[in-house]
């Protein structure tokens, strides 16, 4: 198949939104928001450009485990997936929204700890499901622009509660 794949690496700019499908189907529906970073020579510190804020579709097992995962605004992500750009007409005018159809999400572990606990895969997804997601994710389209959450370099990190885990020999 000759479909767009795309490696996001951001932040959840907003809630997930977890639903289940009139067939039973898991859907979970998140935005992201990516924000690159350029070095500036002469002033010789680091610039924000502008944040590109993109919705990103979750199905069944991935649903359910992102879900699960209790994954937050503010919280680091890397997202793959099959880009989508789809177009609509909002105040009379034609715009572009463009979404990735996650293969995989995950936390980003350059910027965190996670603790995996693995769980079982179920089936594929119908055009039908695909069609109710499309509908029910109109609404990222019409909550307009999001802010990035606060700078996580300027608010305190707190300890982790378990110690870090060491590497054993076998006799």
């Amino acid at each position: 198949m000759n479909e767009a794949q795309i490696t996001v690496t951001g932040w959840v700019a907003a809630e997930p939104i977890y639903s289940v499908t009139t067939a039973g189907t898991s859907c979970l529906s998140l935005r992201i928001g990516c924000t690159p970073r350029r070095y500036d020579r002469q002033a010789g510190q680091w610039q924000d450009l502008e944040t590109m804020f993109l919705t990103v579709q979750c199905w069944r097992s991935l649903a359910d485990n992102v879900n699960a995962s209790e994954f937050r605004r503010g919280h680091p992500v890397v997202v793959t997936g099959r880009l989508r750009i789809r177009q609509y007409e909002k105040d009379g005018a034609n715009r572009f929204a463009a979404e990735i159809e996650a293969v995989t999400l995950a936390p980003d572990l350059n910027r965190g700890t996670v603790d995996f606990r693995p769980v079982t895969r179920s089936a594929g997804l119908s055009e039908d499901d695909r069609r109710e997601a499309a509908d029910a994710t109109d609404h990222w389209t019409a909550a307009g622009p999001l802010t990035p959450p606060p700078d996580p370099s300027t608010t305190p990190t707190p300890t982790p509660a378990k110690p870090p885990r060491r590497a054993t020999q076998a006799a």
